[in-house]
């Protein structure tokens, strides 16, 4: 089969491998459409992955061409995506169903062969059906989708909440999304990026900020009647828009933090002052994964896709063969494309429709 390997930092070659075959508990998928995570970008790039050589890419959805012997709920020409952490089930955390923390995890993509091919072969576990009607490219979505719920529900977000995101990624668009179809009526997107804004605007936002150009966390305040937002969330990393994040919540408000940034935070006096006065919470979110495994994150996405209260459409901005990953990771080290969510079609754009 045709391949994207990471021999190295990097160094990305589209290559022929052997195809993969499927393990007694295992589900052979035919990979329709794989995205370009925000993680894949420095990994590939700048730090590497946990094993090499490698092929990377967790986010996927492909048809079932084939299953071990211990399969039983999967059949030929099923659509599906797959949740892309393989938990131990034996720490103290897989105990607890708070798989998200598991700490003897695998991974496709990063720890195991991940979907920039033509076929995977993926634990029955991990694989969530979607409907016959879903695109195969919105399940290869449902992983970012599915990072944004588990930033709602950490943070026990409800339909009376005002909140605001820091950052456009996909996960932040996804977060405007879901905000929309729970019916929240104050939804502020902040970024950096007018046509992310255009964008979120389109996905539901009630206000956009431009930060380059407004003061983002007066402009919060005025949106909110001077009482600032119940929830905040940074999706971006950039230490600038955590501390915004913070300066927006108003009392007894909480702060989710899920953008990675690899940079340290200090804060201003304010920052901290608001957190003692207003009792803010401020809490991390990490993966998307819960009990029963791979959890209410993914099925409930699955659902809102299959009833069109999440459109992936709006974020998907460019459409590949696999043959061009390696020139289109040349491009984003230069920053010569603007994105949001990249896919890349295996088998061809055609078969993927």
């Amino acid at each position: 089969m045709k391949a994207v390997l990471m021999k190295e930092v990097n160094h990305l070659e589209f290559v022929d491998v052997e195809n993969p075959q499927p393990k007694d508990d295992e589900v052979l998928l035919k990979i329709m459409a794989v995205g370009v995570c925000g993680s894949d970008i420095p990994r590939i790039l700048k730090y590497g992955s946990h094993v090499l050589p490698i092929i990377p890419g967790h986010e996927f959805a492909g048809e079932v061409i084939g299953y071990g012997k211990d399969v039983h709920n999967w059949k030929i020409g099923d659509k599906a995506a797959a949740a892309p952490l393989i938990p131990c089930d034996e720490c103290e955390w897989c105990k607890k169903g708070i798989y998200s923390l598991c700490e003897k995890y695998r991974y496709y993509g990063s720890r195991n062969n991940g979907a920039f091919a033509q076929y995977l072969a993926v634990k029955e576990h991990n694989l969530i059906k979607i409907s016959e009607d879903t695109p195969f490219e919105w399940g290869a979505t449902i992983d970012p989708a599915a990072n944004a719920l588990h930033a709602f529900f950490r943070a026990d977000v409800k339909q009376e909440d005002t909140i605001c995101v820091f950052g456009m990624g996909a996960i932040g668009l996804f977060a405007i999304q879901y905000a929309k179809a729970l019916g929240i009526k104050t939804i502020i997107a902040v970024d950096v990026n007018d046509e992310k804004l255009a964008t979120a605007k389109a996905c539901g936002a009630t206000h956009i900020i431009q930060s380059l150009e407004e003061d983002a966390v007066e402009r919060i305040w005025h949106y909110t009647d001077g009482k600032g937002v119940s929830v905040s969330f940074d999706m971006s990393g950039v230490p600038i828009a955590q501390q915004q994040a913070i300066l927006a919540a108003g009392k007894m408000g909480r702060v989710v933090y899920l953008g990675i940034s690899h940079e340290g935070l200090s804060l201003p006096e304010k920052a901290v002052d608001n957190i003692l006065r207003y009792q803010l919470s401020v809490m991390g979110s990490w993966n998307s994964f819960s009990n029963p495994f791979p959890g209410r994150e993914w099925t409930e996405v699955a659902e809102l896709m299959a009833d069109r209260k999440l459109d992936p459409s709006l974020l998907i901005s460019h459409k590949l063969e696999l043959d061009q990953m390696p020139d289109v990771f040349k491009k984003i080290e230069k920053k010569e494309i603007v994105f949001n969510k990249i896919m890349f079609y295996p088998n061809g754009i055609e078969q993927a429709s």
